[in-house]
């Protein structure tokens, strides 16, 4: 992966998400690879001879507990050899591990169709994690207390790692993170310290709500793009008060749509999305499987 094929894989991304109207890669995996977040990532671009644009692309990402891997193929190949394309790239990237010592995969496909579902299943993974998309209108008209103040970039990201990585710790994508992946999303154009609303008690950091302003999408959508309470301070409501501390500072931005990814499997969390007035809006899904070292689990 080279500055060109970043470059023409960005332009995928870029015609990719027009079409479907959602990112068709999750942007912990492309932003580690492109700003070199975290060590452990390998992509794989699909070109044709007659195109001066890549067909396809796959992206292996080596996560603390298990491996993401994504894929997306052009829209305009997509009836024709969607299948194909997506066979070939995941066969590779499924190598990859195999190679570099095997182990869990998960394959997330925002929305997904019937040519990504025979693509995955006929690699030999297996249908996984549902991940909700769930959205509400602002502002909402529930009162809270809750003293939070804004992140502050030098300052905070040790503390900040601390109990993000406790909070996640048995979470495949949101755990693990170092001090390169956020200093990272730092350097994002979204990023707003203003948003990234902290909670903390006799001095120490007890939870927090970090935001995000999708500016591009119409109409424009705020994101509770990261939330978390230390497990020390569990069981105390604060979860409920965070996210609508989070509510009422993207509704004080002139947002009227808010939004938010949680688990299928989380009960507790979704039980209390929906109690603040949350909807389902599409479902994202992750497909799994087990690689044994330089061993494919072809069908």
């Amino acid at each position: 992966m080279g500055q060109d094929d970043i470059d023409a894989v960005t332009q995928l991304l870029d015609l990719a998400t027009a079409e479907d109207g959602h990112s068709p890669m999750g942007e912990h995996q492309w932003l580690g690879l492109v700003q070199g977040g975290r060590a452990g990532f390998a992509g794989l671009v699909a070109w044709e001879h007659d195109h001066d644009h890549p067909v396809g692309y796959a992206q292996v990402t080596r996560g603390p507990q298990s491996w993401a891997v994504e894929l997306v193929v052009d829209p305009h190949h997509r009836e024709s050899e969607g299948r194909e394309i997506g066979h070939e790239l995941l066969t590779s990237a499924l190598a990859i591990v195999g190679d570099e010592g095997g182990g869990h995969v998960h394959l997330w496909v925002p929305k997904p169709c019937e040519w990504q579902h025979d693509v995955a299943t006929g690699v030999g993974l297996q249908q996984g994690r549902d991940l909700l998309q769930m959205r509400r209108a602002l502002p909402v008209d529930e009162r809270f207390e809750l003293a939070t103040r804004a992140f502050v970039v030098g300052q905070d990201e040790d503390a900040w790692l601390d109990v993000n990585n406790r909070a996640f710790a048995w979470h495949p994508e949101q755990g693990g993170w170092d001090r390169a992946t956020i200093d990272a999303r730092e350097t994002e154009a979204w990023f707003d310290p203003s948003g990234f609303l902290l909670h903390e008690r006799d001095g120490r950091l007890a939870g927090f709500c970090w935001t995000k302003v999708h500016a591009d999408h119409e109409p424009p959508l705020g994101e509770i793009y990261v939330i978390a309470v230390d497990p020390d301070f569990g069981g105390e409501g604060l979860g409920r008060a965070l996210v609508l501390a989070g509510l009422d500072h993207l509704a004080g931005k002139g947002l009227d749509v808010a939004m938010l990814y949680v688990d299928a499997s989380n009960e507790p969390a979704v039980k209390l999305y929906e109690a603040l007035g949350f909807d389902v809006d599409h479902v994202d899904r992750a497909y799994t499987g087990d690689v044994t070292p330089t061993t494919l689990p072809i069908t």
